[in-house]
């Protein structure tokens, strides 16, 4: 099977982590990568101990940290995961988006929690609404359309590193859906379950200012990748599907 790694951007979630990486299925996962961001409450300590490789993002912002972690995974892992260190994400339903690439029907897997079960205060209204706003902006672009931006997903690497992911903040994760849908990737969405963190607080959500940086740079950066010219983003021959 084809090796898999996983990127855990982590900061300050000391009291998730350890659990995030135990609930990991080491059957699946060749190895596991915890970029910090500069953490002080002993986030990369529990996170070696609790088995995870634990690098420097070398710097503030998301999508700084996806990028250092896509660099350090071994060479033979063609898959990359991306997940959330504060425990929300259910790490023991990996297989929901790793098994469509490596059976090779898929080459972009992605989890909605708007379409999954939520525990109660799991997500705000306004998450769930940006979501669906920038998953309509999608559609009318490129004709897929996503409910979520959800940190969860997995990619094939050779993809990933063709996207030309250029954004370090919290546009991360839109630019990949955007770059993904335009080159013409083949796109799976999948229901996840989906829980309150479990420990450190939301870099987005916890504050009205964060929330406020986050959405700017959100909407920045759809405009920013909308007016990209076409060939700055990958061509695949491959026809793109979404269910």
């Amino acid at each position: 099977m084809e090796p898999v790694a996983v990127v855990i951007p982590t900061l300050n979630e000391a009291q998730s982590i350890g659990g995030v990486i135990a609930e990991i299925p080491r059957d699946l996962v060749h190895e596991i990568i915890v970029v910090d961001g500069g953490s002080d409450d002993g986030t990369p300590e529990n996170a070696a101990a609790a088995g995870g490789h634990v690098i420097a993002a070398g710097g503030r912002g998301y999508g700084r940290a996806c990028a250092a972690g896509i660099a350090a995974a071994s060479p033979e892992c063609g898959i990359i995961v991306f997940m959330d260190g504060d425990g929300a994400d259910r790490g023991d339903l990996m297989m929901l988006l790793v098994d469509p690439i490596r059976c090779g029907e898929y080459d972009f897997v992605i989890a909605s929690r708007a379409r999954g079960e939520r525990e109660r205060g799991a997500m705000s209204w306004h998450q769930l609404l940006a979501g669906g706003l920038a998953g309509l902006g999608t559609r009318l672009l490129y004709g897929v359309r996503f409910t979520d931006m959800c940190a969860y997903r997995a990619i094939r690497r050779d993809c990933l590193e063709r996207l030309g992911m250029r954004e370090m903040t919290y546009g991360w994760n839109l630019e990949m859906q955007m770059r993904a849908a335009r080159a013409g990737l083949r796109i799976l969405e999948v229901p996840m379950a989906y829980r309150r963190r479990r420990g450190g607080m939301s870099k987005v959500a916890g504050t009205f200012s964060g929330s406020l940086r986050a959405a700017l740079r959100i909407i920045a950066t759809f405009i920013r990748v909308a007016t990209a010219s076409r060939s700055d983003h990958l061509r695949s021959p491959e026809p793109l599907t979404t269910r």
